[in-house]
C-alpha cells in the first residue's frame, strides 16, 4: 500500500505542476502576449501553440484530479481490513477539504468551460460575432482558476503543516494566498518586458 500511495502522490504532484504551470503560463504570459498580437499574428502563432498547450493543460488537470481522489482515499478514507471509514480526516480535514473543493471547481472550469470554448474557437466553428463572448468566458474561467490556485495549494500543503483546529486561521491563510495570487496577476503584464 505504501508504494501505491507514494506513486499516487508523485503522480498528483507532477500532474499538478503541469496543470498549474500551464495555468500560470496562460494568465501571466499568454494573456498579455495575445493582447499585443494583431489578427494575422494570432493566426500564425495560435494554431501552433494553443492545441499543444491546451492538451497538457487539460490532461494535467484530469490526472491531478484522478490521482488526488486516489490519494485522498488511500491516506484519509481507507483503513486496511476495515474499508472506508475516514479516520484520518480529523486533523487535516478542513485544510484538505478546502484544497479538494477548490481543485474540483478548477477541474470543472478546465473541462466544462475553458476546453469546450477553446476547442470551438480553434476548430473554426465559432462565428465571428461569438468570438468576443467566447474569449471572455474562457478568460474569466481561467482567471478564476488562477485566483483559486493560491488557496487551493495552501489547503493541500497545510493539511500536513498547519493546525486545523482554529478555523479563522484557515480563512486568514486562504485570504493571504488569494492576495499573493492577485498581486501576481496584477503585475503579470508589467514584468519581463526586457532581459
Amino acid at each position: 500500500m505504501d508504494g501505491l500511495q507514494f506513486f499516487s502522490r508523485w503522480l498528483h504532484v507532477i500532474a499538478g505542476i503541469t496543470w498549474i504551470g500551464h495555468l500560470y503560463f496562460f494568465n501571466f504570459v499568454n494573456v498579455p502576449l495575445q493582447a499585443s498580437l494583431d489578427d494575422a499574428a494570432k493566426k500564425t502563432v495560435n494554431p501552433q501553440l494553443m492545441p499543444r498547450a491546451l492538451w497538457w493543460f487539460r490532461w494535467g488537470a484530469m490526472i491531478t484530479f484522478l490521482s488526488g481522489l486516489l490519494l485522498f482515499t488511500l491516506i484519509y478514507a481507507y483503513v486496511p481490513q476495515e474499508g472506508l471509514r475516514m479516520p484520518g480526516l480529523r486533523v487535516a480535514g478542513p485544510w484538505i477539504m478546502l484544497g479538494m473543493t477548490l481543485g474540483l471547481i478548477m477541474w470543472f472550469n478546465v473541462w466544462f468551460i475553458i476546453w469546450p470554448v477553446q476547442k470551438k474557437m480553434l476548430s473554426g466553428r465559432a462565428l465571428p460575432e461569438e468570438l468576443p463572448a467566447l474569449r471572455r468566458r474562457a478568460y474569466l474561467a481561467s482567471r478564476t482558476n488562477t485566483y483559486l490556485s493560491g488557496p487551493m495549494l495552501l489547503g493541500m500543503l497545510a493539511a500536513n503543516h498547519l493546525n486545523a483546529d482554529f478555523f479563522p486561521g484557515v480563512i486568514a491563510w486562504s485570504a493571504a494566498a488569494l492576495a499573493c495570487t492577485w498581486v501576481a496577476i496584477f503585475h503579470a503584464a508589467k514584468v519581463g518586458k526586457s532581459v
